[in-house]
């Protein structure tokens, strides 16, 4: 299986890059902000839980996370493996999922690919996005900037995890869409 944790700031492509590797390699993607939409839309115990959280203007514990990750997993079979996709955030969640993978799957992470784009080019794709869309966090600049930083914040702890097991890569995010897709297909090849 080919299980494959990737990483790119908002506006990196992450989104239509990953939908080819899904058919490419035949992945389900798993991306976290589905898993919470349907989780407190279908108000399931997860989901209850989380919105209690929520409501107390509380961020959502990794254990809730993780385990709505875990639900996920068990409902997707027939793949020959998945994308991790917003999960994991934290070292602690890569530590969960690697944990997951070994114990619910007799898997592991095979490579974690990260997707680098100049921050001013990531910038101009949102408010060009934003324009398109109607997004209002991708019309103001100020806001795209924020979540940029969050993203770098958030995620070099994580890259470094996959550093530490020789499975991380980074991929430049700027070019034709068909060759990052070449490029990120070399280094999924390359680590499995």
């Amino acid at each position: 299986m080919i299980n494959i944790v990737l990483f790119g700031p908002p506006g990196s492509g992450k989104g239509t890059q990953a939908k080819f590797l899904e058919e490419k390699f035949n992945l389900k993607q798993l991306s976290t902000g589905d898993m919470f939409r349907y989780n407190l839309k279908n108000q399931t115990e997860l989901g209850k839980l989380a919105q209690s959280y929520m409501d107390k203007g509380h961020l959502v514990p990794d254990e809730v996370t993780t385990n709505m990750l875990r639900e996920e997993l068990k409902k997707h079979t027939g793949f020959s493996g998945f994308i991790f996709d917003g999960y994991p955030r934290t070292t602690s969640q890569a530590e969960s999922l690697d944990q997951i993978l070994k114990e619910d799957l007799n898997q592991e992470v095979s490579v974690c690919l990260s997707l680098k784009v100049e921050d001013e080019i990531l910038v101009g794709r949102l408010l060009e996005r934003g324009k398109e869309s109607g997004r209002a966090d991708d019309a103001n600049e100020d806001v795209i900037r924020e979540r940029i930083v969050e993203y770098y914040k958030k995620t070099d702890e994580v890259a470094e995890h996959y550093k530490a097991q020789n499975k991380y890569a980074e991929i430049n995010g700027v070019g034709e869409i068909a060759e990052i897709t070449d490029k990120l297909s070399a280094e999924i090849e390359r680590f499995t």
